[in-house]
């Protein structure tokens, strides 16, 4: 699952015991495991290599540039949503031509901007943009690479915040548009529509969800093909899950399963394939690291408070989503064998496990049993590394968490904390507008 393991009793990132690395770097931060990024991109290459994929790593998972800087170089390209996550992924040293351009919102400024560096796929969402991409690609007299998102209404199962391949979503366009869009751009000099995008959500932890959809998708390629439009591209999208609770996700080999029978006639006949996995890579190569500073009783409950909550980790307040929690150094006897919302052990007491903001709805788990508590105890929040840092903020005025990247026995801060100082500098000069 990932290079996370209790040792002598204390959690390890590969070869370095995070409780001297929380005494270093304090808390809260997100820890990740190179050998674990690593890892998990070469599980997804081995699995559809049948298919030579360009993996596009999903910058909105983990954009830290020494996340993305490790999986560039273990030959991924990047799938990006915004001119920030662009810059990111060219910081990183990721080449245009290996990028895809996704988003509902892509500004002119931003497809200018994709169509002058010459982006490897634009993922168009919408008629409107499709007509604005061929507008700007015209103008610059360059040529564009695009493929049309379509939604094949298919449900993936998935949170209602986090499903985009049913019709109600804001994402792509109907299947049965999709050809009346084709012949649109059949001469355009500059604008080729050369190819299909897919994602049906995340994460999606039933492989024949994927079938179900590119069924769909194939017939909308047999009948592109018989009106003369050659498809050069398919990105088959991400959403692959990662195992929240041990065992929980299907293997890649599982999700390659469903995928490459299904495409493979088209491989033959020359079709390239891109895939776009965020939290397949990451969510299990990261870790939060916080700090216990009280335990509180009241009411026939216990609060576990910590130094950060949903300003560092949003997903269980805003997905319901479920972390494995638990003290980087437990008492004897209480090392858990197995990631589970009950681990199985004895001796526990249930607790809401709390953030320091003031809501309700500031939290990282509720009624969790946990070994017993007390201040300046180290918890660490597992299967962080995906949606973590990228979805944190600075409510209540808190600075935003450190990062830090453990490579076998080494480990670099790859973001320092913010200060308090941080949190205002934006403010301390009013700018006059030109009115």
């Amino acid at each position: 699952m990932d290079d996370f393991a209790y040792r002598d009793g204390s959690l390890h990132a590969e070869g370095v015991a995070l409780s001297r690395l929380a005494d270093r770097a304090g808390t809260p931060t997100f820890v990740y495991s190179g050998a674990t990024l690593q890892r998990h991109v070469a599980s997804l290459r081995s699995a559809f290599a049948e298919l030579d994929p360009l993996i596009c790593f999903s910058v909105k998972s983990c954009p830290n540039l020494g996340v993305l800087r490790t999986v560039a170089a273990a030959g991924c390209g990047m799938d990006v949503v915004s001119p920030g996550e662009l810059q990111r992924a060219l910081a990183a040293g990721v080449a245009p031509e290996r990028l895809a351009y996704a988003g509902v919102g892509k500004s002119r400024t931003a497809l200018e901007e994709a169509i002058t560096l010459g982006v490897g796929c634009v993922n168009i969402e919408s008629a409107e943009e499709l007509e604005l991409a061929a507008r700007v690609a015209a103008e610059l007299r360059r040529p564009a690479s695009l493929a049309l998102r379509v939604n094949p209404d298919v449900d993936a199962g998935t949170h209602r915040h986090t499903t985009t391949g049913v019709r109600t979503t804001k994402f792509g366009v109907g299947i049965e548009r999709a050809e009346e869009l084709f012949d649109r751009l059949r001469d355009h000099s500059f604008a080729r529509l050369e190819g299909l995008h897919l994602h049906i959500g995340s994460p999606v932890l039933n492989a024949d969800r994927y079938s179900e959809a590119l069924r769909i998708t194939l017939e909308l390629v047999d009948r592109l093909r018989h009106r003369g439009h050659a498809i050069r591209v398919i990105d088959l999208g991400g959403g692959f899950g990662a195992d929240y609770e041990s065992g929980q996700s299907p293997a890649p080999a599982d999700y390659a399963a469903a995928i490459v029978p299904l495409v493979r006639p088209l491989r033959e006949r020359g079709v390239r394939f891109l895939l776009e996995p965020g939290r397949f890579i990451a969510a299990n190569a990261g870790v939060l690291l916080v700090r216990v500073i009280r335990v509180k009783r009241e009411a026939g409950k216990t609060f576990v408070i910590c130094d950060a909550g949903m300003n560092a980790l949003l997903r269980p307040s805003h997905y319901d989503a479920f972390h494995f929690i638990w003290p980087a150094q437990p008492r004897e006897g209480l090392v858990p064998s197995r990631r589970a919302a009950d681990p199985g052990l004895s001796g526990l007491e249930r607790c809401d496990v709390v953030g320091p903001l003031c809501e309700t709805g500031d939290y990282l788990a509720l009624d969790r049993p946990l070994p017993p508590l007390r201040e300046g105890d180290l918890l660490a929040v597992f299967t962080a590394g995906a949606y973590g840092m990228s979805m944190s903020s600075r409510y209540n005025a808190q600075p935003l968490p450190a990062e830090v990247l453990v490579e076998g026995e080494r480990a670099s801060v790859v973001r320092r904390r913010e200060t308090l100082t941080d949190l205002i500098a934006h403010e301390m000069t009013p700018t006059p507008l030109a009115l």
